[in-house]
């Protein structure tokens, strides 16, 4: 490949380097293939020279050596996309582990600087349409020969490989002392069946006992006999040492212990056993907690099949350490705070022309101002603030939010069009948000919940940048933006909102199904006001 300035007229078939501006908004984006056409703008332009790469015969195109290369890592359970600017990522289709050969990665990246492979990293716990994995070409082609020897490292290994979850049925043995209180059990049980519903797998019976060697393995003994697959024993005090009262009862029921302790912290006191060919598993105490900690780990590599032993623990010592610290933060889901510190963003400002000599905003619905429920069911979720964008009868509009805690942006713009707005609340978030909500302030019906759901689906490290709620195939709002498209939304013109945006983002994008079909209902017209209140009346 010849990379370099050339003159436009020698320019045909070449790929442009850098965007050709022409003028008066008109352009030509880098990485397109030149043709007669796009010379002849060029040249119309009063442009002369170029830079851009010219292919030889033994050059690949950067997309055609993206796909080949997926496709040669693809393996069971993976789906590749089509390649775009050299990219080609790798999907899951089913949940599962996924594991990776660090020696094959590199020995991939080592065949030319042309050919990169990115992955998550391995035994990552994975859900489907979770992306794995990303072939990036450098340049814009890469030679041949160095295309098929990638191509062979990926076939003849498996760099990348999926291993999918089974169902188990599992058995809990929870022992209880003086003090051990109901509710701590019942929150226990809840977070492991949360924990298990990632593979499938569910609690089949727990069992209450005295933290006492024989109320243990007859528990256990029980357990097995009932068809638990894995036996989990949560205990009233921690393990301490391999002859402690827990493992104690695996080995009284006939069982034996494979490992006590493991380099992961949170997760050092786990221990490892067996009975009658089913795991068991002596739960640290922090598996009491719905954050990340060695209990995880082992727990997603049996449901995957992997028979795990003491070697296994003991090579989770690199990348063991997970306690939170400043110089590396892990965000955990579920119970201390939202995630991913997500804005929730009001668009409010609109003329409603559409709904006569009213603003729609004000109009009473159940006994509330439409923007109104729309502002309380972002309160009422996980977002980490609310910022509201007024504009037509701003006065009124904050009158009827009087109370909320929500900060008001004002949008002096808003007779130019939904993109002011846009522009208004972006420019006015707070400087971590790491996310955007966007929501309509004409949508009476969007529920918390459902914003929830958005916010947990949530995963820019995972490719899931835009989060677009689903009722029945069809697309609605509100919308989940990351913040690397912040400047993209600042930068629209118009009365027109973001949906081209999403068709450009491709895998950027990821859905969740709404149950109901409040994502896909606005109030924009007396009709559909009318229709509403039908609804409503009607219990819909």
């Amino acid at each position: 490949m010849k990379f370099g300035a050339i003159l436009v007229d020698r320019a045909e078939g070449a790929i442009l380097a850098h965007t050709a501006r022409l003028g008066k908004g008109s352009s030509i984006k880098k990485g397109t293939r030149l043709d007669a056409e796009a010379v002849a703008r060029l040249q119309a332009a009063g442009v002369e020279e170029v830079v851009a790469a010219s292919l030889g015969p033994d050059d690949v195109h950067e997309d055609t050596a993206a796909n080949r290369l997926a496709a040669a890592l693809v393996r069971p359970g993976l789906r590749a996309e089509k390649a775009f600017t050299g990219r080609a990522n790798l999907f899951a289709e089913v949940a599962g582990l996924l594991v990776v050969d660090r020696d094959a990665v590199e020995g991939f990246n080592s065949v030319d600087e042309a050919i990169t492979l990115a992955t998550l990293p391995s035994h990552a716990p994975v859900e489907p349409g979770t992306m794995l994995a990303t072939v990036k070409i450098i340049p814009f082609a890469a030679e041949q020969r160095h295309v098929t020897q990638a191509e062979k490292i990926a076939g003849d290994g498996s760099p990348v490989r999926l291993h999918p979850f089974r169902p188990r049925s599992v058995g809990v043995v929870a022992t209880v002392l003086p003090g051990t209180t109901d509710k701590m059990l019942d929150k226990t049980a809840r977070i492991l069946a949360e924990r298990l519903s990632r593979s499938g797998s569910r609690i089949i019976r727990e069992v209450r006992v005295a933290h006492e060697e024989d109320a243990i393995a007859n528990a256990l003994l029980a357990l097995r006999g009932q068809g638990a697959e894995l036996l989990i024993v949560f205990g009233a005090s921690a393990i301490v040492d391999r002859a402690d009262v827990i493992p104690a009862g695996v080995e009284a029921a006939g069982g034996a212990i494979k490992h006590f302790g493991m380099p992961v912290d949170p997760g050092n006191l786990l221990l490892l056993g067996e009975l009658d060919g089913c795991p068991v598993l002596g739960a640290p105490g922090c598996a009491r907690s719905p954050k990340e900690n060695g209990f995880d780990w082992v727990l997603d590599r049996l449901m995957a099949d992997f028979d795990v032993g003491a070697a296994d623990l003991r090579q989770m010592g690199v990348g063991g350490l997970l306690q939170e610290i400043v110089s590396r933060p892990q965000p955990r889901a579920q119970e201390e705070a939202p995630q991913a510190g997500i804005s929730a963003l009001i668009l409010a400002a609109g003329q409603s022309r559409r709904m006569g000599a009213v603003n729609k905003l004000l109009q009473p619905v159940a006994g509330k101002p439409i923007v109104r429920h729309v502002v309380e069911a972002a309160l009422a979720s996980s977002c980490r603030e609310v910022v509201v964008v007024t504009g037509h009868q701003r006065e009124e509009v904050e009158e009827v939010l009087a109370g909320l805690d929500v900060r008001f942006v004002w949008n002096p713009d808003y007779g130019e069009g939904l993109s002011t707005s846009l522009r208004a609340g972006i420019g006015a978030l707070s400087d971590g948000s790491e996310g955007a909500l966007v929501l309509l302030g004409d949508m009476p019906r969007v529920e918390p919940g459902l914003i929830d759901a958005l916010v947990a689906a949530f995963a820019p490290e995972e490719g899931r940048q835009i989060v677009v709620p689903v009722h029945q195939g069809k697309r609605g709002n509100p919308v989940l933006w990351a913040r690397r498209y912040f400047d993209d939304l600042r930068s629209l013109k118009g009365d027109v909102g973001a949906r081209h945006l999403i068709g450009e983002a491709g895998a950027m994008v990821f859905e969740v199904e709404a149950p109901r079909d409040s994502v896909l209902i606005d109030v924009d017209t007396p009709d559909a006001l009318a229709e509403l209140h039908e609804r409503l009346n009607r219990g819909i």
